[in-house]
């Protein structure tokens, strides 16, 4: 319940009062002005005929602008230290999106290389086309370069590349995986330059930002998270998710999804 006026004086309650911050009589008006207590004290609100405005009066505050049910429960929250806004009754960033990328019935041309997935919905001629590339190596990681001329098929980049608009930051990547045979697969998340000026097409500065790790089976899908190495990508980079067969060239099934939010 408010705290009553009833039978107090005003100099027992004056700073309880709200008025709007202007030296003149005006009001409001188009001007969003602060609301202040009766003493001229600060609030984090100022206030116009058109605006509403919310403004933290100290660094490092979080939840600045919270709406609650009449239960108590949080549905929407504007952090400020955080720069996030919150929705719904798990508060997930509303900037969240999901990516998803995979290869079904992969036949992997040679032990142990690192083989892209399909990032874009596009029509193939078939998977297979991918193993007769092995520029992505066979090392711990991918290569961190690529230079798309030397591909068999260069058009298969268009098909991996997932090529970024905005700054993102990733949440979480899980993986579906199945294989013909018993065999340690190998995944990896990476993030690459994009060369739009001279060698169009080309990759450079690979960085690793999520890895995982899980024994396939015929009979099984297995499901997993990956660990996160470097959770933030910056917008023009090209990510590309890889798949490597470590014990063997049995055909493989993968998926990666991939939540997010845009920074």
């Amino acid at each position: 319940m408010p705290i009553s006026k009833t039978n107090r004086t005003y100099a027992s309650r004056y700073k309880t009062d709200v008025s709007v911050d202007q030296t003149t009589n005006t009001g409001f008006d188009n001007t969003a002005r602060l609301l202040v207590s009766g003493d001229g004290a600060s609030s984090a609100a100022s206030l116009s005929t058109v605006q509403l405005l919310v403004k933290p009066l100290n660094s490092g505050t979080a939840d600045t602008f919270k709406v609650l049910q009449d239960s108590g429960t949080t549905v929407f929250t504007v952090d400020t230290t955080y720069n996030v806004v919150k929705a719904g009754l798990s508060q997930v960033n509303t900037l969240t999106l999901f990516k998803e990328m995979g290869l079904y019935e992969f036949s992997p041309g040679t032990l142990g290389y690192h083989y892209p997935l399909i990032a874009n919905q596009m029509g193939m001629q078939g998977a297979e086309a991918l193993t007769y590339d092995n520029d992505w190596g066979n090392g711990t990681d991918p290569a961190t370069t690529l230079d798309v001329s030397g591909l068999t098929d260069p058009e298969n980049a268009i098909a991996v590349y997932w090529y970024l608009d905005n700054d993102i930051t990733l949440d979480s990547v899980r993986f579906l995986a199945r294989c013909d045979s018993s065999n340690t697969l190998n995944f990896h998340l990476f993030s690459y330059d994009l060369d739009t000026s001279s060698n169009h097409g080309d990759l450079s500065g690979g960085v690793v930002h999520a890895n995982g790790t899980v024994d396939a089976t015929a009979t099984t899908v297995k499901a997993g998270t990956f660990t996160l190495d470097t959770a933030n990508i910056d917008a023009n980079k090209v990510v590309i998710g890889f798949a490597e067969n470590a014990g063997g060239t049995g055909d493989l099934s993968v998926s990666f999804n991939i939540k997010y939010h845009i920074r």
